[in-house]
């Protein structure tokens, strides 16, 4: 439930957006690829146009698949025939943490954000997923790592974000890809939220309001179960409204800060990844959709 201070701080914005003439920020419902793993590239979008999704994630373990038998401009063109925009291109790892591994991921983003470029999207996820131990030195390097990722990225038209993850021993909180970002400081790295690494993991209500506006570029949105959170992982992820994260309290919060762009539904289920996508994008439309529309 909406408590005292958040129901006075959004009646006393509602007089400044009146008087402006703002307009509410424009939210997309969207699924993530990940939600039918199993399905591959055409079958997912089939089903999830079929369901009434308008706005689709792409990753590249469908879309390489796919371009390896009938060609990116095939796959651009499947998008546009289902009426689909896709809205972002992920996850890649490795692009921050200064590990041995990064010269590789470096190079791999290349090829993905030309792919990315070519179906027409503008951003890329690249999530934390590191497991070695860090000290405060490695922070230093984060925002140079950060930087000459972004400069990557900006060949191709594509902006990366850094996704925070619950798990990762590097980034794994709202706090520390906000800060890595601002001292990066580059037009082409910016900061994405995902309600299930948010709620699940470190990062404290009050974070929130740390966001400046307009510094999220992008979210994913789950559920989280309601389970103990020892038990919780990567992969319990539920579709929002079927969880306890507190959705209707954050979402007031992201609108106030101007957050405009699609809620990506992405799910690691084996119901979900392995179910007919467009089952489960009806399911998906059924209980997410509202909380976009109130």
């Amino acid at each position: 439930m909406l408590n005292r201070r958040h129901i006075l701080a959004g009646l006393s914005c509602a007089p400044a957006l009146q008087l402006a003439g703002a307009v509410a920020p424009e939210w997309n419902l969207c699924i993530h690829q990940t939600t039918s793993s199993a399905a591959g590239y055409r079958k997912s979008l089939e089903g999830y146009a079929r369901a009434g999704i308008k706005h689709v994630e792409i990753i590249a373990a469908h879309v390489d698949a796919f371009i390896r038998t009938d060609g990116l401009p095939a796959a651009k063109r499947l998008l546009g025939d289902l009426g689909l925009t896709p809205v972002s291109h992920g996850g890649f790892r490795g692009l921050w943490e200064p590990l041995p591994a990064r010269a590789k991921a470096l190079e791999d983003l290349k090829h993905h954000a030309e792919v990315a470029a070519g179906l027409g999207i503008d951003r890329m996820v690249g999530p934390s997923g590191a497991t070695a131990k860090f000290t405060l030195d490695d922070y230093k390097a984060a925002a140079g790592n950060a930087q000459e990722a972004g400069e990557t990225a900006k060949q191709f038209g594509v902006t990366l974000m850094v996704e925070f993850n619950r798990s990762s021993t590097f980034i794994s909180t709202l706090p520390t890809a906000l800060r890595i970002v601002r001292e990066a400081s580059h037009p082409n790295v910016k900061t994405m939220l995902d309600f299930y690494h948010y709620w699940a993991g470190l990062s404290k209500f009050e974070d929130l309001e740390s966001i400046r506006p307009g510094e999220i570029h992008h979210a994913h949105f789950q559920d989280v179960p309601d389970m103990p959170r020892e038990l919780l992982d990567n992969t319990t992820r539920e579709i929002p409204g079927l969880g306890v994260t507190p959705i209707a309290r954050i979402l007031p919060t992201l609108r106030a800060k101007g957050y405009s762009g699609a809620f990506s539904v992405e799910l690691f289920y084996p119901k979900y990844q392995t179910g007919d996508p467009y089952d489960v994008a009806r399911a998906i439309r059924e209980k997410a959709e509202p909380f976009l529309k109130s």
